[in-house]
């Protein structure tokens, strides 16, 4: 009888580190089925979607409220699989407090719980290891210094690598990037990168194109801005920040091909805070990064959040590698200040360039989905 193996995700990266983890399966054992909550690139595999990873994929305490029947639904979905027809092993990824409370279902149940790319307890909320360690069979870390932390904690843990040193390559240089899009070589390219969920679209994109505008009517020379759409996100949502009418003025490129392509054209970007600060940082691509919540969500995290940086890449470097915009520090005039210092003065590009050479060279080795697949594969060895 073939083997079934639930994985459970929610944003766009989590989507892209699972069907990159389902292949590196399915080398070994092809005959794997699986079932669970993903997007478009777990559904391209074949994996049955019990619910569209989209609808619960947000950011904060308090937007979560807007989306609790969402969550609910998903939540229903998915434990009707695990009593009904009981999977042989549940990879969780990332996601934590909606995958910890389905892993307290799995373990109930006998089911067997590998969470790939855990939770960043050493960020916030720490007490959640006790919950972790009562809920989660192994735990496949990504970040060189995780391992660590839960083994002085009494967790199983493994340090497999960061799976987006497989993922992050490029197939251009950056002159034939341009080249193929119509851009002169010696053209300056910023990347306005407001995130992949609705909610960061409405929040950062605004300020991100009067930024551009600004940049731009401060600037003597045609600017390009590379905007990506992630696959979570509808043209609709741009139209309601008001793209169309920057358009106008601005030469404005929404990319959604070719993405690490397009990023290592780029001379530098402003993002929201997230995985793609990390796949900025392989690609060495000077970065601005921003974070900004509602204000009854903010003055929570303030609470809670006892570390020096918000961003991934600070975090690993252990300074500020890159600035780094806060809530009401967010604003176009910041942002248009920023991106002109890094894109003006050589000195500055090239020791932030620099840092971000460090940054990747501590996250470690390729191989990250290969050996997650090798910890399951062992975990459903021992589940017959």
């Amino acid at each position: 009888m073939n083997r079934k193996i639930m994985i459970v995700t929610g944003e766009a990266s989590g989507d892209l580190h699972g069907a990159n983890l389902v292949k590196a399966l399915r080398l070994h054992q092809p005959e794997l089925q699986f079932c669970g909550m993903g997007g478009p690139e777990l559904a391209a595999l074949g994996m049955e979607i019990l619910y569209d990873a989209a609808k619960v994929s947000v950011v904060g305490v308090f937007e979560v409220f807007v989306h609790l029947k969402d969550i609910w639904l998903a939540q229903r979905a998915l434990r009707k699989r695990l009593t009904e027809d009981p999977p042989d092993l549940v990879i969780l990824i990332d996601l934590p407090d909606f995958n910890l409370l389905l892993a307290k279902k799995a373990k109930k149940l006998g089911i067997p719980v590998f969470y790939y790319i855990s939770p960043q307890l050493w960020a916030w909320r720490s007490g959640r290891v006790k919950t972790i360690k009562a809920r989660v069979d192994r735990l496949g870390v990504i970040l060189p210094f995780e391992e660590e932390f839960y083994h002085q904690r009494g967790v199983e843990a493994v340090y497999v690598g960061h799976p987006l040193l497989d993922t992050v390559t490029t197939s251009t240089t950056r002159e034939q990037y341009l080249k193929l899009h119509n851009i002169p070589p010696d053209t300056r390219c910023i990347g306005l990168f407001p995130g992949s969920r609705k909610r960061e679209i409405s929040s950062l994109l605004p300020i991100f194109l009067r930024a551009a505008a600004s940049l731009q009517k401060n600037s003597a020379e045609k600017i390009v801005f590379f905007i990506p759409r992630a696959s979570t996100i509808g043209i609709q949502e741009f139209t309601a920040a008001g793209l169309d009418k920057y358009q106008q003025t601005l030469d404005i490129r929404i990319i959604e091909q070719d993405r690490y392509d397009m990023m290592a054209a780029c001379d530098a970007v402003v993002t929201a805070s997230g995985t793609v600060t990390l796949e900025l940082a392989i690609l060495q691509v000077p970065m601005i990064v921003v974070y900004k919540l509602a204000p009854l969500t903010y003055r929570l995290g303030k609470l809670l959040v006892k570390i020096d940086h918000f961003s991934l890449v600070n975090l690993i470097a252990g300074y500020a590698a890159v600035p780094e915009l806060l809530q009401h520090e967010v604003t176009a005039i910041g942002i248009a200040s920023e991106l002109s210092a890094i894109t003006t003065l050589p000195a500055r590009k090239n020791k932030m360039k620099q840092a971000l050479k460090e940054v990747r060279d501590k996250l470690g080795e390729q191989g990250a989905s290969a050996k997650a697949a090798a910890v399951a594969l062992q975990m459903l060895e021992g589940s017959k």
